[in-house]
């Protein structure tokens, strides 16, 4: 057991954000809402860096099998909201692993299965233009 995750799993967002301001630790996500309101996501971050592609096509979801039971995927996509990083087979295959849910700066697709699914997905929106080729993976963790 995560005792820190566990005590986490106690607070409001309102509460945490408030003492982060009081220490001093920028840690908002400016524009980054639920997709649905109520979702509720607390877990140890399994982060995801992307880049714009230059001349090789780029990968989107390769890393999915690597993320453990409880991670919340925290993808950086520089805000980006012209393209997707997330969609329902990567929805799919982190509600199966139990994965607790997904950040993104930038946008997501296929909102409908994570609506059925309940499964918590935090962006700056939807938009249904695939990543793929569009992006690529270049950091992890």
């Amino acid at each position: 057991m995560d005792v820190i995750i566990e005590g986490f799993k106690k607070l409001s967002i309102a509460a945490v954000s408030d003492a982060m301001d009081k220490l001093g630790i920028h840690g908002t996500c400016l524009g980054v809402s639920p997709l649905q309101y109520g979702y509720k996501m607390v877990g140890r971050a399994f982060t995801v860096k992307y880049l714009p592609i230059s001349t090789q096509k780029g990968t989107v979801g390769d890393y999915i099998d690597d993320v453990q039971p409880g991670r919340v995927v925290v993808l950086d996509n520089g805000g980006r909201q012209d393209c997707t990083v997330w969609g329902d087979i990567l929805t799919s295959v982190a509600h199966q692993k139990g994965v607790a849910g997904t950040l993104i700066d930038g946008v997501c697709r296929d909102v409908s299965c994570s609506l059925e699914l309940k499964y918590p997905i935090f962006s700056k929106g939807a938009y249904m233009r695939t990543g793929k080729d569009r992006v690529d993976a270049v950091a992890y963790n």
